[in-house]
């Protein structure tokens, strides 16, 4: 169970990487001309959205952590 578990923080910490890179990449691709209706660049939505992920996978992999540490304590 242990190694299931150590498998998906690893998968979930590369989704928080990718996140990341996506939006290091989003913000280094800033065009001030390209605004929408609101007054907002397409790369901001982008940096948001990647943030919200890299965010959500973060809560994730934390919770997979206590999960497998919850489990290594009971197991000694």
């Amino acid at each position: 169970m242990s190694y299931i578990l150590i498998l998906l923080i690893l998968l979930a910490a590369g989704a928080v990487v990718f996140a990341l890179v996506r939006g290091l990449i989003a913000f280094a691709n800033m065009e001030p001309e390209d605004v929408d209706a609101d007054g907002v660049t397409a790369s901001h939505k982008k940096q948001n959205e990647m943030m919200f992920a890299r965010v959500k996978y973060q809560a994730i992999a934390v919770i997979l952590v206590a999960l497998l540490l919850l489990l290594a304590g009971g197991q000694s």
